[in-house]
C-alpha cells in the first residue's frame, strides 16, 4: 500500500471516537512513510508518497525511535497502537518499547485478546468452564505475528488459570507454509516461534495435524483464501462434538473458509467466529448465526481505560482482564443461538466495560498515575466518554424583566 496505507489509521481513530468514547481532537493518525516496494507505486504519476525503495535494517528503526522519542517529548502520556507493521519488525518494536511506553501492538495483542474471548465465549457455548482453557488442543495456521501473537496470549491466559508451562505448551499446534513448528527448524524461527516448537511430527501438515491431535479449535491467521478444505474440517468435526472454527483472516476474499462451508461440513455443529463478517446461513430449516472475531471489541476500550487512569504501560494482565470482560458481557441467550461476541450495537457498552476493567486491573498493579475513584467507578468513566451530539451553538434563555 505504501502511503495509500493512510486509512487505515483514520479508521481506527474513527472507531476510538465512535466505539470507545475518545474524543476526535485527541486522536492524531500517524503514517510513517519509509518507501514502497511495490513497483507499481514506485512507476506510478498519482502516487503520493515516497517514491524510494522502502528502508530496512538499522536505519528503519533508527527512524521510527526518532518518532517516538518526539511524540513523547510533545505529549508525555501519549498512548501509541502500533498497527500494520510487517511482521519481521512487529514483534522486535513491541519487545522494544513495551516494557517503557505506553503503546501496544493492535494486530499482536489486539487479535490475541479478541481471539481469547471469543474462544472462552465458544467454551462457555459448549457448556464447560472457561478454565478449560488449557484443556483445549489447538491449531493455529499461520505462524506470522498475528498468529504467533494470538498463541501468547492464550498462554498467558493458561497461565494466569493455572496451567504449568508445560501443560500450556502442550496445548498448542501451530503450522505454517512449511508444516508444524519443531524443534528441527530451531534455527529458521524467531524467539516467539521457539516458545511454540514440537518436539515430534516437525514439519507435518495441517491435515495430518487434525488426523493425530484431534483438536478441538481450529484458528485461521494466514490471509490465504479457501485454506480449510472440505476434508479437514469433516476430520476435525468427526473427532470434535462442538468444534470451535474461527477462521480469522479478512477480507472475505481470504477467510480460511466461508461460514456456510464450516456449518455444512460440521453438519450445523461448529461454533463459528471469523475476521470477515458472514449473514446467518439456514440450513435444513435451521438458522446458524456468525460472530465477527473484529478487533473493534478491544482496542477502544483498552485504550480508554489506559487514558483515563493514566496507564504507565498496557501489561498481559491488562489484556487478559479485558478479554475477560469480553466475554463475560455476552448473554445466554447470545450463547444460545451460537454467537460468541455482542451485537455490534452494544459496542460503547463493551467498551465502557473492557476500560473499567483495564482500570481496575492498573490500580491493582500500581501503574495508574492519574486519580480514579474506588466506588463508582462506572459512572466516571461514563462520564470520561465523548459522545458525537452536537452542541447547541446559541444558548437560548428565557430573558424576564
Amino acid at each position: 500500500l505504501g502511503a495509500n496505507g493512510m486509512g487505515i489509521p483514520i479508521g481506527k481513530l474513527s472507531l476510538y471516537c465512535a466505539a470507545g468514547g475518545i474524543a476526535p481532537h485527541r486522536v492524531l493518525p500517524v503514517m510513517l512513510d519509509l518507501g514502497t516496494d511495490n513497483e507499481d507505486l514506485l512507476k506510478s504519476p498519482w502516487y503520493l508518497g515516497v517514491q524510494e525503495n522502502r528502508i530496512h535494517g538499522d536505519e528503519y528503526f533508527e527512524i521510527v525511535d526518532e518518532f517516538i522519542q518526539a511524540v513523547r517529548h510533545r505529549w508525555p502520556n501519549v498512548l501509541l497502537q502500533f498497527e500494520d507493521f510487517s511482521s519481521d519488525k512487529a514483534q522486535i518494536l513491541l519487545n522494544k518499547y513495551r516494557n517503557d511506553h505506553l503503546c501496544f501492538n493492535d494486530d499482536i495483542q489486539g487479535t490475541g485478546a479478541t481471539t481469547l474471548a471469543g474462544i472462552l465465549g465458544a467454551i462457555r457455548a459448549k457448556g464447560e468452564e472457561v478454565s478449560s482453557l488449557g484443556k483445549q488442543r489447538i491449531l493455529i495456521a499461520g505462524a506470522g505475528s498475528a498468529g504467533i501473537g494470538v498463541a501468547q496470549v492464550l498462554k498467558q491466559a493458561m497461565a494466569e488459570q493455572g496451567y504449568t508451562e508445560k501443560e500450556a505448551n502442550e496445548a498448542f499446534f501451530i503450522v505454517d507454509q512449511h508444516g508444524l513448528l519443531g524443534i528441527e527448524r530451531t534455527s529458521g524461527l524467531s524467539p516467539e516461534q521457539r516458545q511454540f516448537m514440537r518436539k515430534t511430527d516437525c514439519g507435518m501438515s495441517l491435515l495430518d495435524v487434525v488426523e493425530k491431535y484431534k483438536p478441538t479449535v481450529l484458528l485461521g491467521l494466514t490471509a490465504v483464501g479457501g485454506l480449510f478444505k472440505e476434508e479437514l474440517i469433516r476430520e476435525m468435526a468427526a473427532n470434535c462434538e462442538r468444534p470451535i472454527l474461527f477462521p480469522l483472516s479478512n477480507p472475505t476474499t481470504s477467510a480460511e473458509c466461508t461460514a456456510e462451508q464450516a456449518f455444512e461440513w460440521t453438519d450445523g455443529r461448529c461454533i463459528f467466529a471469523s475476521g470477515s463478517p458472514f449473514d446467518p446461513v439456514s440450513m435444513n430449516g435451521k438458522t446458524y448465526f456468525t460472530s465477527q472475531c473484529n478487533n473493534m471489541y478491544v482496542f477502544p476500550g483498552l485504550g480508554l481505560g489506559a487514558s483515563i487512569c493514566g496507564a504507565k504501560v498496557i501489561t498481559d494482565r491488562m489484556l487478559y482482564v479485558a478479554a475477560e470482560a469480553l466475554a463475560n458481557f455476552v448473554s445466554e441467550e447470545d450463547h444460545a443461538q451460537g454467537k460468541v461476541f455482542p451485537s455490534i450495537r452494544k459496542i460503547r457498552y463493551v467498551s465502557h466495560c473492557l476500560a473499567v476493567a483495564v482500570i481496575k486491573e492498573a490500580v491493582r498493579e500500581n501503574l495508574a498515575t492519574k486519580y480514579v475513584p474506588t466506588e463508582n467507578l462506572e459512572d466516571f468513566v461514563a462520564k470520561k466518554m465523548y459522545d458525537p451530539v452536537y452542541v447547541p451553538l446559541v444558548e437560548k434563555r428565557e430573558v424576564t424583566i
